[in-house]
């Protein structure tokens, strides 16, 4: 499936390699040498290049985490969620505290210097006392990248058929507030709306992302963005694994960006962006005249204060407003 991308787009370095999507932690390191020791004999990766493993507490032990490390993962993003056991009842989890716990500690004790956790608020059985604990325990466990976002309810999900008792909004504000507080007396700042890291522990894998960068989506229902000499295309692969495996293509679609939708979706990414994006980037991501599009589609925010004004980048009202100048986009 690689070789397949790297021969139809190009093989320039990677910036960083993500294995997610999923559970990857629930395979053993083999399983991914093959990929990464591919990428290493084309020159695409170094020992600079972020490889990030998804991992979730309960599925992994010393001995796997020795095995990334030596395979040449750096980084690990941790799906603890939570470290109260009710939070973790009700968002259906399979480890507790301790474990999650002990696994970033194993990990720090190994030599994984690089680790993102994610957690949520808002979620049900939450008070902003047990939120502002969970954000205790990353404090004390020296965190440099953290995942920091609001439970949202998605269709076909459990929650979203049977709705469970959230916080009040006003436990929600005082929950965001007093959050968000805690986390930049820890010396992590804000850069993208959900995501906070110590000054140069920023996820390269984040940043190219938001800031409209090309991927490759490699496996089953994974999803890339790749910019050609016909423009843009949308990539995705077949979703059920044993369709894909059994395909002599793994595309399921390959779909091209019109103008509009390219200007819309590169904005809707930058501007999540505390930095947002320079009108340079956007006229490369897009080949749009920036000020052209600004005056065009953006007149009303920039009017309200909403952006500053030689980048797309909120205002600090706007930071407040963000969805309002999303809106404007769609």
């Amino acid at each position: 499936d690689l070789d397949v991308d790297l021969e139809r787009y190009g093989n320039q370095p990677f910036v960083s390699v993500f294995f997610g999507g999923g559970t990857p932690s629930l395979m053993p390191p083999q399983t991914l040498a093959p990929l990464l020791n591919r990428l290493a004999s084309l020159g695409l990766i170094s020992d600079e290049t972020e490889i990030t493993l998804e991992a979730n507490p309960g599925t992994l032990d010393l001995d796997h985490l020795t095995g990334y490390r030596d395979l040449g993962i750096n980084r690990l993003s941790v799906g603890v969620q939570s470290f109260h056991a009710e939070v973790l009842a009700a968002l259906g989890r399979i480890h507790d505290a301790d474990q999650a716990i002990q696994m970033i500690q194993h990990a720090q004790d190994i030599g994984f210097r690089r680790l993102n956790v994610d957690l949520m608020h808002g979620t049900p059985h939450q008070t902003p006392e047990i939120a502002r604990g969970d954000l205790e325990i990353i404090r004390s466990l020296g965190i440099t990248h953290l995942s920091w976002y609001q439970l949202t309810i998605e269709p076909n999900t459990a929650f979203f058929s049977r709705p469970p008792t959230l916080p009040s909004e006003e436990a929600l504000e005082t929950t965001e507030e007093t959050g968000s507080d805690l986390i930049a007396s820890m010396g992590l700042e804000q850069y993208e709306v959900s995501a906070y890291a110590k000054p140069g522990e920023e996820a390269q894998h984040n940043l190219n992302y938001w800031q409209f960068g090309d991927y490759f989506g490699i496996g089953a229902g994974a999803h890339g963005k790749i910019t050609t000499d016909r423009g843009i295309v949308r990539t995705q692969r077949t979703r059920q694994p044993d369709h894909y495996l059994a395909r002599s293509s793994f595309m399921a679609t390959e779909q091209p960006l019109s103008n509009g939708h390219l200007s819309a979706e590169c904005l809707m990414n930058g501007l999540r962006l505390k930095s947002g994006i320079s009108h340079a980037c956007f006229h490369q991501r897009t080949g749009l005249d920036a000020d052209q599009f600004r005056a065009e589609h953006l007149a009303d925010a920039d009017s309200l204060g909403l952006l500053t004004p030689d980048r797309f980048q909120a205002s600090e009202l706007g930071w407040r407003h963000l969805n309002r100048i999303l809106e404007m986009l769609v």
